[in-house]
């Protein structure tokens, strides 16, 4: 009897646990080769027909086999003479090595006992029937428990027994994997990782080229990847394999995927459907009204409104929100508080405490007046605050009074406000978080999603303003921050403004240095608000809130704060966490601090306004630039142990950090990567240029690992430009030099070699051995790519005379490397072996890995093509896992290639297709060409697993992206396709 166990998984059933057997530490497999161990060690089975009489035994689950069904398992229909002599011998050579508690006669029959535990088979059904319950509720728990599930086989199940019972059970055991392995990609696309699953679904209808749900998947993977000439492709290549060996056309579903990827139907994103905001009926009472357009906060209205819900029958509930000023603390408390109403039925308190003013109100008087609205005489109520708080206290015992205090000033004001006895709620709003205030329920109020700051901006504006001018709409809204008080005040303004448009309005506000100005409307003004905030700071918190703020990335850590303040670790991170406790500072993270973009803005208005004297902020960017400049520098030492770079970078007068090893120091550099680059494209005056252009240099990983490319580019191109004006050859050259590095990344090679010739000649200008050495390196490489090989060996001869004579052993070893490849491409392949393998040799000595795996897979492309593809395949993969281990992606992507490219040489072209699938999801060096050359080897290796319009498509992608170039590879891929076309 099956079981099945989830989506498209059946499964043998499960028995209850059997007893368990004391004192044994046996286990057994069968979901790969038939084996035992008793603890570590392996123990032999004997022949394939003893280890599948032992199959068999462990495959009942604990049930007795007879004789006669041995014998039928073992040989079916035609048993020798000498069979049940045979399966009595077997059985009692397995009693002699498991024991005769284990192996145990019954009956005239045998079976195994053994602890459910110990079979892989059994824990492997165990973790499918977890994997089942969890997919109800936790997805991503049931695709890590199918993982794991499969991580259980080792190759195939029975691997090698004969007889027809381990076939059947073999058979059955394999369509039961690839059942698990098509629950777990679904699981995988559910994820997102449809990049990521292309790769194993190529390979697997490349194995199962009948089996349509594999290629459902594959299409749906391929859609979600942009690649819909692809997945339709799929769909040729099953509607004629079906029709070629079946006869018969694509199951519904499947026409109907066709259908809907033909339709570029959106419902295949599968957007996650967003909760609807709880609602709570309200009564009015002494609470100011809420505001007709409020918007969003779903979560908030739910959290905030099931505490004070479930405050009935249960002692004081008191939820404290702060937030930045202009947030909507207020707007939201007040809209809580109406909807909690019907659960306070004898009322509702209010006041406006004043917190941010000079005055805050003096709780004295705030009881007064709370107590009158109890109706407290005033004859009775007594003149102290003690006295008033316990009579405030005893007119509300056995009442549900709900209390709203807003804007208050600290935990200290507020506590003799707070109810006293059971079914009694209090809101309060405040910029400073109430971390003092015992037993308080604290939310952090942040700004408004984009999708809600739409919404708001909208109902203030009108629907048909917005409608025409959504993409302008998006532009305010971002402008303000998401801030909601600035949002209402640009609504507001437009909305008085009928000859406006939204384009004026979203113009108005692009101009950073008047967007404070412009946020203002009647007595509303965002400047205003965080007037007051500031206003109440100490002078050294007002001091850190003003240079902090000179930073222009997005964040800024703890060590990087302290720099720019000339402070230790321990007096900024007091400093910083005060700014923090009054929401003029988010916590982005431990150790890792940001300003609302308003709030940066108003705090280097603060710094041109009250920083003295104003050298001061020039000084304190300074020495941010000096700390990123002397960490990374740290972090390349350790990447490129020898490399003369480190020697030649300006000098720095702050500190930075140090690692002890180059994991650490590469996580420093990631994490960092946008607040470093930001540094870098901000500190363009003469004094600081030099050393902006030098942290590009010691952050070039950060380029070449892809994932921060754009905002390199984006700070290389302003650095050389500030170069031209200033003249200075010196920084114009190393700038050059790192623009050159992110167009040969791009594949942009024609203006990278411009780049590359330009910086030699300022190279030379400026006496610099930095671009001296590279860019002629850089040129050589350019010419690889261009086909340009008799050139590019002349630059590549040149970069290692160069680095020789500037003692860069490293350097030289990147040009021969990169000169085997010229010689590769010239045909001269016992030479390019040795230029790579001196290269090798090179890193080897100075203990390099990630430049190692440059060697290695400059070697591994020469072994290929010498023919040599057992060493090619193996110095290749060495190359991939050494780019992994060093972050970086990009090269992990031409690896695949090269690895393709091996695989196809070697006429294996399923693995060829996989590495090529990996090689177009992680990209690479070379940008669009890059993808085009993947392309067509993945054409190359699907057509010869039988997926010839698949092929197709790859091919015309291809070749689209060689004519938009003017490749030369264009031509190539024109003759792949002509016998297509001719077929």
């Amino acid at each position: 009897m099956d079981r099945d166990n989830g989506p498209g998984v059946r499964v043998p059933e499960q028995r209850a646990p059997r007893e368990r057997v004391a004192g044994t530490d046996l286990r057994f497999t069968v979901l790969g080769p038939v084996r035992a161990w008793r603890g570590s060690e392996l123990l032999p089975s004997g022949s394939p027909q003893q280890r599948a009489l032992l199959a068999a035994l462990l495959l009942r689950d604990g049930r007795t086999a007879t004789a006669a069904e041995l014998i039928d398992a073992l040989w079916g229909d035609d048993p020798p003479s000498q069979a049940l002599a045979t399966v009595r011998t077997y059985a009692s050579r397995l009693r002699k090595v498991l024991g005769q508690d284990t192996l145990v006669s019954e009956s005239g029959g045998y079976a195994v006992r053994i602890p459910r535990e110990a079979l892989d088979l059994t824990l492997a059904q165990d973790l499918a029937s977890e994997a089942e319950k969890a997919r109800a509720g936790d997805r991503g728990q049931a695709r890590a428990l199918i993982n794991k599930l499969l991580g259980l086989w080792d190759g195939e199940a029975l691997a090698s027994l004969p007889g027809p019972y381990a076939e059947n059970q073999r058979t059955s055991l394999e369509e039961w994997r690839l059942q698990l392995t098509e629950t777990r990609l679904d699981l995988d696309l559910e994820a997102g990782c449809h990049a990521e699953a292309v790769s194993e679904l190529t390979a697997l209808t490349a194995a199962q080229p009948l089996r349509e749900r594999l290629r459902e998947l594959l299409m749906i993977a391929l859609y979600r990847s942009g690649r819909q000439a692809e997945a339709l492709a799929v769909y040729a290549d099953t509607r004629r394999l079906l029709a070629e060996e079946l006869g018969v056309d694509p199951r519904p579903e499947l026409a109907q995927l066709q259908q809907r990827i033909l339709r570029a139907d959106e419902e295949l994103a599968r957007p996650a459907d967003e909760p609807a905001p709880a609602s709570v009926p309200v009564r009015p009472a002494q609470l100011p009204a809420t505001v007709p357009d409020f918007t969003g906060r779903a979560a908030f209205v739910r959290e905030l409104g099931d505490l004070l819900v479930a405050s009935e029958g249960s002692v004081m509930a008191v939820s404290a929100l702060a937030g930045i000023g202009g947030v909507g603390k207020t707007t939201l408390a007040v809209h809580v508080a109406h909807q909690a109403r019907p659960h306070f039925p004898d009322g509702q308190l209010y006041v406006d405490l004043q917190g941010a003013d000079a005055r805050a109100a003096e709780p004295e008087t705030v009881l007064g007046a709370f107590l009158r609205a109890l109706g407290t005489a005033d004859s009775a109520i007594p003149d102290s605050l003690d006295e008033r708080a316990a009579l405030y206290r005893s007119a509300l015992d056995g009442r549900r009074i709900l209390v709203l205090l807003d804007n208050a000033h600290d935990a200290a004001q507020i506590r003799p406000l707070l109810p006293g006895t059971e079914g009694c709620a209090a809101l309060v709003t405040s910029r400073v978080r109430m971390v003092d205030l015992a037993g308080a329920h604290l939310v952090d109020l942040d700004v408004m999603s984009p999708e809600e700051a739409l919404q708001l901006f909208t109902r203030i504006v009108g629907d048909e303003r917005v409608r025409s001018e959504r993409e302008a709409a998006l532009d305010v809204v971002a402008a303000c921050g998401f801030l909601p008080l600035a949002i209402r005040i640009a609504a507001s303004r437009l909305a008085a403004r009928r000859t406006w448009t939204v384009s004026v309005l979203a113009a108005k506000l692009a101009d950073e240095r008047r967007r404070l100005d412009e946020l203002q409307a009647g007595d509303l003004a965002v400047k205003a608000t965080f007037e007051l905030g500031y206003g109440q700071l100490e002078p050294a918190q007002a001091r850190a809130f003003r240079l902090l703020g000179l930073a222009d990335g997005p964040d800024i850590s703890l060590a990087a704060a302290a720099a720019v303040l000339n402070l230790d670790h321990h007096t900024a991170e007091d400093l910083l966490e005060s700014l923090v406790d009054t929401s003029l500072l988010e916590s982005a993270a431990p150790g890792r601090y940001r300003y609302h973009d308003l709030v940066r803005l108003y705090a280097r208005a603060c710094a041109e306004r009250d920083e003295q004297p104003p050298v001061e902020r020039e000084l304190a960017l300074s020495r941010l630039l000096d700390f990123y400049l002397a960490t990374a520098a740290g972090v390349y030492a350790l990447e490129r142990p020898g490399d003369r770079l480190v020697a030649h970078l300006e000098p720095t007068r702050h500190p930075g950090i140090t690692f002890e090893d180059r994991h650490s120091a590469l996580d420093w550099l990631y994490s960092e990567a946008n607040c470093l680059l930001a540094c870098a494209q901000q500190s363009t005056g003469h004094s600081m240029l030099r050393r902006a252009v030098d942290l590009l240099w010691a952050a070039k990983d950060l380029a070449e690992s892809g994932a921060n490319s754009k905002q390199y580019e984006s700070a290389a191109l302003t650095t050389r430009d500030a170069a031209q004006r200033y003249g200075d050859a010196h920084a114009e050259g190393r700038a050059r030099t790192t623009i050159t590095n992110v167009h040969i990344v791009a594949g942009r090679f024609d203006e990278a070699d411009a780049e590359a010739q330009r910086a030699m000649q300022l190279a030379r200008a400026a006496d610099d051995p930095v671009p001296n050495c590279w860019a002629p390196n850089d040129r050589g490489v350019i010419a690889i790519y261009q086909g340009r090989h008799e050139e590019g060996e002349r630059h590549l001869l040149q970069a290692i005379e160069n680095f020789r004579a500037d003692s860069n052993y490293v350097g030289q070893a990147s040009a021969l490397c990169n000169l085997s490849r010229i010689h590769v491409s010239l045909g001269r392949i016992p030479s390019a072996i040795e230029l790579a393998q001196q290269g090798i040799d090179i890193y080897d000595r100075m203990g390099l890995s990630l430049r190692l795996a440059n060697g290695r897979y400059a070697l591994g492309i020469a072994l290929t093509r010498a023919g040599r593809l057992p060493e090619a395949l193996n110095q290749l993969t060495e190359a991939l896992a050494l780019f992994h281990d060093n972050r970086q992606p990009l090269w992990e992507g031409v690896t695949h290639f090269r690895l393709a490219e091996a695989h196809l040489a070697a006429h294996r072209p399923t693995l060829a297709a996989a590495h090529a699938e990996q090689a177009i999801a992680l990209r690479g060096i070379g940008g669009e060409w890059h993808r085009g050359t993947v392309l067509t080897v993945l054409g190359k290796a699907l057509d010869s697993i039988g997926q010839p319009d698949r092929a197709r498509a790859c091919w015309h992608e291809a070749l689209a992206i060689y004519d938009q170039l003017g490749a030369p590879e264009a031509e190539e891929t024109r003759l792949l396709l002509t016998p297509v076309a001719a077929a």
